[in-house]
């Protein structure tokens, strides 16, 4: 690992490509022969290809950390809980720079819903070494992206789902 602060990096948007574009830079890093550790917020509910996949790749470790799908519940305390617990996890692992690249998948999601502290993750955030780090997820605080090296918005153009009613697909959406 270098002695140069990482990046931050941010995917957000409405559109489709945020944890892909995110997993791709982690396989890019992973080819480098870069540790890189996945912590996915929301997903942790059911078996979906990225996990199936990286769990392979002995360079990447992937850790679901949430229920599921958490904007569809009336009662989110069990996922602020969820995400606080894996937020803690995450400080330990920026704070160490063990990884040269960890990505905070859906941190945005948990973030617009509140069940994080925006202020406290910020200064996390600011703190990192070397360690890269990718965050991605719908509604990015303002803050965040001004923040960030690197900002990509993904916006919707067509969607089988929102265009025809199709439902996912596998290999696509999960």
């Amino acid at each position: 690992m270098s002695a140069q602060r990482g990046l931050l990096i941010v995917f957000t948007g409405q559109g489709k490509g945020k944890t892909t574009a995110a997993l791709g830079m982690a396989l890019r890093a992973a080819g480098h022969g870069m540790k890189v550790l996945v912590l996915q917020f929301i997903k942790g509910a059911w078996t979906y290809g990225e996990l199936l996949s990286l769990e392979k790749i002995e360079e990447i470790e992937i850790k679901p950390l949430g229920t599921g799908f958490t904007w569809k519940k009336e009662n989110l305390e069990e996922d602020r809980r969820l995400a606080e617990a894996g937020w803690r996890q995450a400080v330990l692992e920026i704070q160490s720079a063990r990884y040269d690249m960890i990505v905070l998948d859906e941190l945005n999601i948990v973030l617009s819903l509140g069940l994080l502290e925006l202020e406290t993750v910020l200064e996390a955030l600011e703190s990192r070494r070397e360690s890269h780090i990718v965050v991605t997820g719908r509604n990015c605080p303002d803050k965040l992206i001004a923040m960030a090296d690197l900002v990509t918005e993904m916006r919707v153009v067509k969607h089988p789902f929102h265009d025809r009613g199709l439902k996912a697909s596998k290999g696509i959406e999960f």
